[in-house]
Formats: structure tokens, C-alpha cells, sequence
């Protein structure tokens, strides 16, 4: 008895674990088809980013903006293995994981000064949270402007030691990608302004 039940809420039971797991959206330029992608009652991501943006006073653009420049919005994404000898994969890069790329340690950080030790960097929702709290911490401690994106993204990607020493300057590459995530932050802040 207790099995043909089970048997009966087998599809339903694989139709939520199906609909739990959120999609990278394929309009990743477009802030509203990445949020009307991910919206069902298993995930909603326009939610979840606001929450964040209420909770640690960083725009909702910028948060979305560091999250497609880091990641794509790929929920599995990881810096690519180096080769040795052309073919045999070695070791990655870094520990950067997920929607966020956040590192091990940094991750680690974060899990213990918000008390959410069951944070996932696959999570969509821990992630955005991640973000806010990482820029919310740059904000404070090295008097970056909540809506400057540009120098949230600096202080990101170099760490909050490695902005201040300015291991950035000297970096052309990181120095365009920030500019490429400020520009994203106001194409994402014009477009949020008529998601419906």
C-alpha cells in the first residue's frame, strides 16, 4: 500500500527536483528575460536579488552585473583546468565556483559571519546574498560608493587587500572588464525599469 503510493508521487516527486534546479538563462544581456526566466515558484531570482539589495544597500543592477560578468549566470561555472603536456588536465586556476566565483575562503568567510553555513555557491538566492554582503563589506571598509560599480568590481576581483594596494592599476585587463561591468550595471539599470 505504502509503495504503490509512493510509486504515484514518483513523477511529481522528479518534476519538482527538475524545477528546483534554476537554468542559466540564454538572454544573459537582458536583465528582465534573465529574471522572467527564473521566476517559478521554485525560484525566483528578481525576489532574491532584491532581497539582497534591501538587506546590504547595494543597487540591484550592480549585483546582477557582477554576477554576469563572474559567471554568465552559470550556476556551475569554474575557472578552466590547465593543461600539462597539452592534454592532461591539471589543476584550475582557483578555488572560484558558481554564480558569484567566489573562492573557498572567501566563501568560508562569508558563511560564518552571516551564520548561513548551508549556503550553496550553485544557489542562485546564496550567491546574490554573497555578493551583496562581499560589496556591502568594500563599501564599509574601503569607502567605495554603493552604486560605483566599477570600483565594486575592482575590489572584487583583486580582494579588499589587493585594491588597496592597487594591484589593479597595472592591469589593463581587469581595468577593462570593470569598465565592461559598470556599463553592464546601467544597461541592467535601464532595462529593470520596465520588467514587468
Amino acid at each position: 500500500m505504502c509503495v504503490s503510493r509512493v510509486l504515484r508521487f514518483l513523477p511529481l516527486l522528479a518534476l519538482l527536483a527538475v524545477s528546483a534546479c534554476a537554468s542559466k538563462p540564454s538572454q544573459i544581456n537582458n536583465v528582465c528575460a534573465v529574471f522572467s526566466q527564473n521566476a517559478g515558484w521554485t525560484s525566483n531570482w528578481r525576489r532574491s536579488t532584491h532581497a539582497a539589495s534591501q538587506k546590504y544597500g547595494i543597487p540591484p543592477h550592480v549585483l546582477m552585473a557582477t554576477i554576469r560578468m563572474e559567471s554568465g549566470f552559470d550556476g556551475r561555472a569554474r575557472p578552466p583546468r590547465k593543461m600539462i603536456l597539452g592534454f592532461i588536465p591539471g589543476k584550475r586556476a582557483s578555488t572560484a565556483y558558481g554564480y558569484s566565483q567566489a573562492l573557498d575562503g572567501t566563501w568560508t568567510q562569508y558563511q560564518r559571519e552571516t551564520g548561513r553555513h548551508s549556503a550553496r555557491r550553485n544557489n542562485f538566492s546564496d550567491a546574490v546574498d554573497f555578493v551583496g554582503w562581499y560589496h556591502n563589506k568594500s563599501v564599509n571598509t574601503l569607502g567605495i560608493a554603493p552604486h560605483d560599480t566599477y570600483n565594486l568590481y575592482l575590489a572584487y576581483y583583486s580582494g579588499h587587500s589587493g585594491y588597496s594596494r592597487g594591484s589593479w592599476r597595472n592591469n589593463n585587463s581587469i581595468q577593462n572588464y570593470a569598465r565592461r561591468t559598470s556599463n553592464m550595471a546601467n544597461d541592467y539599470a535601464g532595462q529593470m525599469q520596465n520588467c514587468r
